[in-house]
């Protein structure tokens, strides 16, 4: 998954942090991954992966 966040910064939210939980829930009842979220501000990203957070 992936998504941008035009304010410029890259660091996930707490918002993005729950959504990533929920669509990662719901997308195991279906037997899909999530692999990874990340998050582009400009010529920046954010794995959460990397950070832990997935």
């Amino acid at each position: 998954m992936a998504h941008n966040h035009p304010s410029g910064t890259a660091e996930p939210s707490s918002s993005d942090c729950n959504l990533t939980t929920q669509i990662k829930d719901a997308l195991g009842l279906i037997d899909v991954r999530v692999l990874d979220h990340i998050v582009v501000a400009g010529d920046r990203t954010t794995s959460f992966v990397e950070r832990g957070l997935l």
